[in-house]
């Protein structure tokens, strides 16, 4: 008789410190009660944290942030909400937040997976961004891959009907069962014309990784969901 042991929760991501710069360790000791959020266990009201009612998108793993400011600074109109659990990438966006004097970004440093589920009311977000997540690409640690069929069914509950799910990953694998996961939920709708892969939107920045990727003739492959 075999004992019944607890399901291993997997964790979105492996936390890899790295060393604070002096920049991003005093951005991260004076505008933390500016523009982060603190962790807790009580839902988020987004309309009051950005003093407004206006469309809400989720960035998760956001890295430095360079991209996430570019798209904060040219889309006023849009309130943006960064998770990442790298702090000198959150000690890096606050000191573009506060140069930029950015009202409609904000960050949190936790696990995405447990902020959606904790934090995140239903039906809040209009856009979710998902950019290059690892790829775990040895195959023994593809189920460590963020996007699994739970989390897309997570995602169902927080996207609104007619909101977006925007992928993009420079491991052509991993593109791949991203579509295949995708597929198997009737919620999402594919945005592609061939129900694959979009050409990148303008929203998008280029990354200088992704830049210098592009030159060496890697591939990037951007997926568009439509929440019915």
């Amino acid at each position: 008789m075999t004992e019944n042991k607890p399901l291993r929760t997997v964790r979105s991501f492996v936390r890899r410190e790295g060393r604070l710069t002096p920049g991003q360790q005093r951005a991260i000791n004076t505008l933390w009660a500016d523009y982060a959020i603190d962790e807790g266990e009580s839902l988020l009201d987004l309309n009051e944290i950005f003093g407004r009612d206006a469309p809400k998108v989720l960035e998760i793993g956001f890295g430095n942030g360079a991209s996430l400011i570019q798209m904060a600074i040219k889309q006023p109109d849009q309130d943006f909400l960064g998770v990442e659990v790298h702090r000198p990438g959150v000690g890096q966006l606050l000191k573009g937040i506060d140069e930029h004097g950015l009202s409609n970004l904000r960050v949190v440093c936790t696990d995405a997976v447990e902020l959606l589920k904790h934090r995140i009311n239903n039906s809040t977000l209009d856009r979710v961004q998902l950019y290059f997540p690892d790829p775990w690409h040895k195959k023994r640690h593809n189920k460590r891959r963020i996007i699994q069929p739970a989390f897309v069914d997570l995602l169902t509950e927080k996207i609104k009907s007619g909101g977006h799910l925007h992928m993009a990953t420079d491991w052509q694998h991993y593109a791949q069962q991203m579509l295949d996961d995708l597929s198997q939920n009737t919620l999402f709708e594919n945005c592609s014309d061939n129900d694959t892969y979009i050409d990148r939107p303008d929203y998008r920045p280029l990354t200088k990784f992704e830049q210098r990727g592009l030159k060496l003739g890697h591939g990037v492959w951007d997926l568009l969901y439509k929440r019915q």
